[in-house]
């Protein structure tokens, strides 16, 4: 039996964090019902401090996600720590070689930090931070 998974990244600004994600990959950003969130404050199922206005949308505030077709969906949260230190999991952005220049310019232009050029055999990638320090390669 196999099962299906989604890529969970802790994130200080989750919403913040998925629309720079979003934007990097070209998915989308999850959609959330604001009638059912209100429902459930209204309800006291939840509170109001629970929520935040992002874009103008009422989104639960812990988190939040981004999906593709056929993809694995990927999931920020809210957590109160910083990140201190390297990712154990990361995102290689596969954008084929003759194209990564163009990308890391377009990602550095969006707010990513250039890290480190690396090569292995006749592979290579750049490794780039994305907004909250969170590593990832472009190849």
């Amino acid at each position: 039996m196999s099962y299906g998974f989604q890529v969970s990244i802790d994130a200080a600004d989750p919403h913040a964090q998925a629309d720079w994600w979003a934007d990097a990959l070209g998915w989308e950003v999850e959609p959330q019902d604001a009638d059912f969130i209100r429902d459930m404050v209204a309800k006291g199922f939840a509170t109001e401090d629970q929520t935040i206005v992002h874009d103008g949308q009422l989104r639960w505030r812990e988190g939040v996600a981004i999906r593709s077709e056929g993809r694995p969906r990927v999931l920020f949260q809210l957590v109160p720590e910083a990140k201190t230190v390297k990712n154990r999991v990361h995102f290689d952005v596969q954008v084929g070689q003759d194209n990564v220049e163009a990308e890391v310019e377009r990602l550095t232009a969006r707010g990513a930090s250039f890290s480190h050029r690396g090569q292995q055999g006749p592979h290579s990638w750049v490794t780039m931070t994305d907004p909250e320090g969170n590593e990832f390669c472009v190849t």
